[in-house]
């Protein structure tokens, strides 16, 4: 297979890619979301193969750990104990929060400088409270990487249901992103 650059084709900085990663986090939420949203308050709640055990589960787990790295990339107090608590057992205020932290993360990239996105990270670990460091850059991708996990075991659970998981597949995000957004 011949790989060759395209005609006019852009190499995409870091910050680029961080960005339009944020975007598409926002775009498979929707999408998970706007299905999830079609079961009933038993359903989001029933015990499912997962490491949280349910849709409920899972899904507040996205979010606590959204929220966690978020705020260490802010430089602010965690805002959590734990991994797998769920402040929002009711599946219409955890989408409204969702949606606040889609848009968090949005503007965090947007923003970012490059000496930022150079720099170290350094936190206490949640699971044993260690000191813990990593380059900023490798900390966005472990962030957009553990949502991209948890979104397929919740996509997974979905499919369990008689509701229809949604395709999220980044092409399928890349095919209908407006250009240059």
């Amino acid at each position: 297979m011949r790989v060759e650059e395209a005609k006019g084709a852009r190499r995409v900085g870091m910050k680029d890619h961080f960005r339009r990663f944020a975007r598409y986090n926002r775009w498979a939420n929707n999408r998970l979301y706007e299905a999830v949203g079609a079961l009933d308050a038993d359903a989001f709640r029933a015990p499912r193969s997962g490491f949280f055990g349910s849709l409920c589960g899972t899904l507040n787990h996205l979010y606590v750990a959204d929220r966690c790295w978020l705020a260490r990339f802010e430089g602010i107090a965690v805002p959590h104990r734990t991994l797998d608590e769920q402040p929002y057992p009711l599946f219409p205020h955890l989408r409204t929060a969702r949606e606040v932290e889609d848009t968090r993360i949005i503007r965090l990239m947007d923003e970012a400088a490059a000496g930022w996105l150079g720099g170290l990270l350094q936190y206490k670990r949640m699971v044993d409270g260690q000191d813990a460091s990593m380059p900023m850059e490798l900390a966005l991708v472990h962030f957009f990487n553990h949502q991209t996990h948890h979104r397929g075991q919740a996509h997974a659970m979905l499919s369990a249901t008689a509701v229809a998981p949604p395709c999220l597949d980044f092409s399928n995000f890349l095919m209908e992103e407006k250009p240059n957004g």
